[in-house]
C-alpha cells in the first residue's frame, strides 16, 4: 500500500488509485473507494476532462452531477496519446495499488495498457474494468448506457404497472450497480494481493450487474416456468406488502408473515379478514392478492397516512409513508445516519449537500463535511510533488 500526504482516514487509507473512468458507473465505484479512505488520483483528458463535467444540473456554472459523484478526488489532466503524458502516467502507476477504468473492451489495448502489458511491468497493481457487456461474450465491444442495460437485463420488463408501458427505474440503477459491484471486485482484489502476492484483473459489465439483481424474478421463472411481469408495489409471493390508498396519500404496508397479517387486521379492526380462509396464510393470500387489496384499501382510505402509520408502527407492524425526494432528506432518520453531507467547494457559498456514505464503522470517523470535486488539472502540482518524493526514497 502507498502512503497518502493527505491524512485520509478510513479501512482503505493508504490505497492509492489510479481513475480512468468517466461519466457515471465508473466515477461512482471510485467514490465509494474515496469514501472508504483511498487516495483517488483521476486522469481526465486536457481538452475539457470527464463528460459529466458538462452535464447538469449546475450550480454556479459547476456540474452538480459531477460534483456529487467526483467528491474528494484529485484531477490530474494527461493526454495518453502524447509520449511525456504517458511517462508522467506510468510514474503513477508505479506507485498504484488500483487502475480503473471503463473504456469499451480493447481500448486499453490499443494504447498499450492492457493487462498483460501492465501486469508485466506492474506486478501489484490490480486492473478494474466497468463496461456495458464485459471483456468476453458476442456483445463485449458494444457501447451501453445505464438504459440500455435496464432494459436488455430484464428490469425494465419487470417494473411498472401491471399493463402498464416499459418504466426506467427512477435511478441509474445499470450505472450505479457495475460501480458497487466494481467497488467490492476491487477490494476483494486487494484483499487477495495482500494475502498472496498476486494481484488480478477484474472484468464487471453492466449487464452482469443487472442479471444479478433481478432476484425474486429468475427464481420466479426457475420454479414457475412464467415469464415475470410488472406488479407495480406488489411483492410476488409476499402479501400484503405493497402501497395502499390513504385519506391523504399513501401508505406502504409489509405484512410479511402470518402473525403480522394478524396484527394489522386487528389494528384495522378487520377482523373477519383474519378469520377468512382465503387470507389464512402467504400463499393464499397471494393468490388472492386483489380481493385483499380491495378490502384493505377500503379500510386505509378512511384514515391520514400519519393516523395509520402511527398505530401500525405501534403494534409492530412494517410500514411507512411514500416520500419524495426533499422529504427523505430532511428525515430525522436520514440525517442521524450523516446520510446528507456537505461538499466544501470553496467557489459555493455554501456546502452543497449530497449522498453520505452508508458504511458505517465505529473504528472510522465519518465526517459532516466531505472534500471538492476536484478542478480540471487541479492537483497536478501537488501530484508532481509527491511523486519526486516517493521516488527519492
Amino acid at each position: 500500500m502507498t502512503t497518502d500526504t493527505r491524512d485520509d482516514t478510513g479501512p482503505l487509507a493508504g490505497t492509492l488509485v489510479v481513475d480512468l473512468t468517466r461519466v457515471l458507473a465508473g466515477p461512482y465505484c471510485t467514490m465509494l473507494l474515496a469514501d472508504l479512505g483511498a487516495r483517488v488520483v483521476k486522469i481526465e483528458r486536457p481538452d475539457g476532462g470527464d463528460d459529466a463535467r458538462r452535464i447538469g444540473p449546475f450550480v454556479q456554472d459547476r456540474s452538480a452531477y459531477f460534483l456529487s459523484l467526483n467528491r474528494g478526488k484529485q484531477s490530474l489532466a494527461l493526454d495518453l496519446q502524447r509520449p511525456a503524458d504517458r511517462a508522467l502516467f506510468e510514474r503513477l502507476l508505479a506507485h498504484a495499488d488500483v487502475l480503473v477504468e471503463n473504456f469499451r473492451p480493447g481500448a486499453m489495448q490499443r494504447l498499450g495498457y492492457g493487462w498483460e502489458a501492465l501486469h508485466a511491468r506492474f506486478p501489484r497493481l490490480v486492473l478494474a474494468a466497468i463496461s456495458g457487456f464485459g471483456q468476453t461474450g458476442p456483445l463485449a465491444t458494444r457501447p451501453a448506457y445505464d438504459l440500455v442495460v435496464q432494459a436488455m437485463g430484464g428490469i425494465m420488463s419487470i417494473t411498472g404497472q401491471p399493463g402498464g408501458p416499459p418504466t426506467r427505474v427512477g435511478t441509474s440503477i445499470g450505472d450505479i450497480a457495475a460501480g458497487l459491484f466494481g467497488a467490492l471486485g476491487i477490494v476483494s482484489a486487494l484483499h487477495h494481493r495482500d494475502r498472496t502476492g498476486e494481484a488480478t484483473f477484474v472484468d464487471v459489465a453492466m449487464l452482469d450487474c443487472q442479471v444479478a439483481i433481478l432476484e425474486n424474478a429468475i427464481a420466479r421463472l426457475a420454479a414457475s416456468g412464467e415469464i415475470p411481469r410488472p406488479l407495480g408495489t406488489r411483492h410476488p409471493s409476499i402479501t400484503p406488502f405493497e402501497a395502499y390508498p390513504t385519506a391523504d396519500g399513501h401508505l406502504v404496508v409489509a405484512a410479511g408473515n402470518d402473525a403480522l397479517f394478524q396484527r394489522l387486521v386487528a389494528i384495522l379492526e378487520l377482523p373477519a379478514l383474519g378469520a377468512d380462509p382465503r387470507f389464512a396464510s402467504n400463499e393464499a393470500r397471494c393468490q388472492h392478492a386483489d380481493a385483499l387489496r380491495e378490502l384493505l384499501s377500503q379500510r386505509l382510505r378512511e384514515r391520514p397516512t400519519a393516523a395509520w402509520s402511527e398505530r401500525l408502527e405501534a403494534a409492530g407492524v412494517p410500514c411507512g409513508p411514500i416520500q419524495d425526494v426533499a422529504q427523505v432528506l430532511a428525515h430525522p432518520q436520514v440525517r442521524a445516519r450523516n446520510m446528507v453531507v456537505g461538499v466544501d467547494d470553496p467557489a459555493l457559498a455554501a456546502p452543497f449537500p449530497v449522498a453520505g456514505n452508508p458504511i458505517k464503522s465505529p473504528a472510522f470517523a465519518d465526517p459532516a463535511t466531505r472534500r471538492p470535486a476536484p478542478e480540471l488539472d487541479g492537483d497536478r502540482a501537488r501530484i508532481l510533488a509527491w511523486l519526486e518524493e516517493e521516488e527519492m526514497r
